[in-house]
């Protein structure tokens, strides 16, 4: 059983998660994962199976919230899901083979960069698309075409695998192939990158939960805040405009990656 303190810090490890999912459609895990290590001293793949469980719940809340916007877009994400869903049960088979601490060390290590990159770059270029848009189709997402097809699927059982290996959901990858490939406008890329990582991280969850990897009496008590505070992000996310969530986005992966080092730093 669970202490008060633990109970707590797990409620807090939810409460991030619903967060940085409920806005930018991405999984908290490389911050769950060492805050697992540091405060129930979970093993680093119990703790890896533990985060996808959680992820698989707060990106399910977060996908429904987009669905009632209208911000997703399944067909041609399936394209990258189906792939995804492939890499995630080969990544979690070759899971016990890596070093922990090579694990622990690789989360984050990009973060910092895509957060700069959306920041500059990312609301820039999807406020343009979205104007292109306008004048268009319709404001309909362009059809893919048979380059962006291979590269889909290549790239989503890249995602997969790396979800599988280091328990990451995958959104913020899943976030890039949307906008930069396959040109989804910002809000759409994010709803329609939750539903895939919620895929994608069941996956990798199931492969994890086979090998009795999973505590799901902690995934279970932070849903409490994971349901409550990814709502509501979400529902804040599709209020704002396209730069905006752009900047948020950024905003929250150098967060994401700062927390990141500093926990693992404590971990050492």
């Amino acid at each position: 059983m669970f202490s008060a303190v633990e109970i707590v810090a797990i409620l807090l490890i939810g409460a991030t998660a619903g967060l940085v999912t409920g806005l930018i459609g991405a999984s908290g895990v490389m911050v769950i994962v060492p805050a697992l290590t540091l405060s129930l001293n979970y093993a680093v793949h119990t703790a890896i199976g533990t985060s996808l469980l959680i992820t698989v719940i707060a990106s399910s809340v977060t996908s429904f919230i987009y669905y009632s916007h209208g911000n997703i877009y399944v067909r041609p994400a399936l394209w990258v899901a189906v792939a995804s869903i492939a890499g995630a049960q080969a990544g979690s088979a070759f899971a016990d083979m890596i070093p922990p601490v090579g694990m622990g060390s690789l989360f984050g290590f990009f973060l910092i960069p895509m957060g700069v990159v959306f920041w500059v770059r990312g609301a820039r270029r999807t406020a343009g698309l979205e104007e292109a848009q306008a004048h268009s189709s319709g404001g309909s997402v362009q059809v893919m075409t048979l380059k962006s097809r291979i590269y889909a699927l290549g790239l989503g059982l890249f995602v997969g695998i790396m979800c599988g290996l280091f328990g990451a959901g995958g959104g913020i990858m899943f976030l890039l192939i949307l906008v930069f490939v396959l040109r989804y406008p910002l809000h759409l890329a994010v709803g329609t990158s939750s539903l895939i990582m919620a895929i994608t991280a069941s996956s990798g969850a199931i492969g994890y939960g086979i090998r009795g990897n999973i505590d799901a009496y902690a995934a279970l008590i932070a849903s409490v805040t994971i349901v409550l505070v990814a709502s509501q992000g979400a529902k804040l996310a599709n209020r704002v405009s396209q730069i905006v969530l752009g900047r948020i986005i950024g905003t929250i992966l150098v967060a994401l990656g700062i927390t990141m080092i500093v926990l693992n730093i404590l971990g050492e």
